[in-house]
């Protein structure tokens, strides 16, 4: 892949392109060019004993509006990013452009959200207009992996309600939205034993939070578990400082059930949370995790 995106393939697409406007100028000037092939202004050309093949020349509105799309071709790829790697003279670029009406929407929005810097979660909770703001944030930068309601689905976390990992609170929320977030669980099945040593710890795992289990294999798995006990405690209770789930709950990320938990300490998991830091404003940042925070708190905003 590296070959193809290779500063040789932009000579050549810059090559190409512009052999391909000398070659429309070739026949521009060959088709603009009269050559009568007989008396009669026909190409010789004869069919069903009188139809000709007539040499006229090409009407001049066509050749004009020819010329000035060639031109028009040539000034573009002057001033405008189509010759391959260059810029052009005026250096626009896609992202240049939407990172210029960005600066102009935050600009904008400035005055607005100045009134809601100073303000902390629980005060912007009850404000109408700020959770309005944080709705539309949410739903046109999180509601793609966690749902227009928040609820998540399997792989994406339930903002909903207050099982968190790694943190809680509105101060997490920004960190997590600013700087992403990387949640791995290695897999354990070499440290855990043979295939069947997985199925047991699998069913341990399960009968913690209650679940439907088989009884004789939890209690064979209940030793293997000390190799998941550095990271979930050997409780199972889980560490948020490591961001390790707590495993006595019902709440199953991944999929629950024998077969689901016993490819997670096969094969492990790695989720990534993307950072926003680039794309939202602090104080954009801000709003917006106040609005997740009151997600989970089951509490009303009140109307202004």
């Amino acid at each position: 892949m590296s070959d193809f995106i290779s500063g040789g393939w932009s000579v050549y697409v810059a090559g190409l392109t512009i052999l391909s406007l000398i070659f429309c100028v070739f026949v521009l000037i060959v088709a603009s060019k009269r050559k009568p092939m007989a008396d009669d202004n026909s190409t010789g050309h004869i069919w069903d004993e009188d139809l000709k093949e007539l040499n006229n020349p090409l009407p001049r509105w066509w050749m004009w509006l020819f010329v000035i799309t060639v031109v028009f071709a040539a000034a573009y790829l002057t001033f405008y990013p189509g010759l391959g790697s260059n810029p052009g003279t005026f250096k626009w670029s896609s992202a240049g452009q939407w990172e210029n009406e960005q600066q102009k929407a935050h600009a904008a929005m400035a005055p607005v959200y100045d009134k809601f810097k100073a303000m902390p979660a629980a005060e912007l909770a009850k404000d109408a207009q700020a959770m309005g703001i944080g709705e539309r944030l949410f739903v046109n930068n999180c509601a793609q992996c966690h749902g227009s309601d928040a609820r998540g689905s399997k792989g994406f976390p339930n903002l909903t309600d207050g099982d968190w990992l790694g943190g809680t609170g509105p101060e997490y929320i920004a960190k997590t939205v600013t700087e992403g977030r990387q949640g791995m669980m290695p897999p354990m099945a070499a440290a855990v034993g043979t295939p069947e040593d997985v199925k047991n710890v699998a069913n341990y795992v399960l009968s913690l939070s209650g679940s439907p289990h088989n009884n004789l294999a939890a209690q064979l798995g209940k030793p293997k578990f000390a190799a998941c006990a550095a990271c979930h405690g050997p409780d199972g209770k889980g560490n948020q400082a490591m961001g390790a789930p707590n495993l006595t709950d019902k709440v199953w990320l991944h999929g629950w059930g024998e077969e689901a938990v016993t490819a997670m300490v096969t094969a492990g998991k790695t989720n990534v949370m993307p950072s926003f830091q680039k794309r939202l404003t602090p104080e954009q940042i801000h709003v917006l995790s106040a609005y997740v925070w009151n997600l989970s708190q089951g509490t009303a905003v009140a109307a202004k």
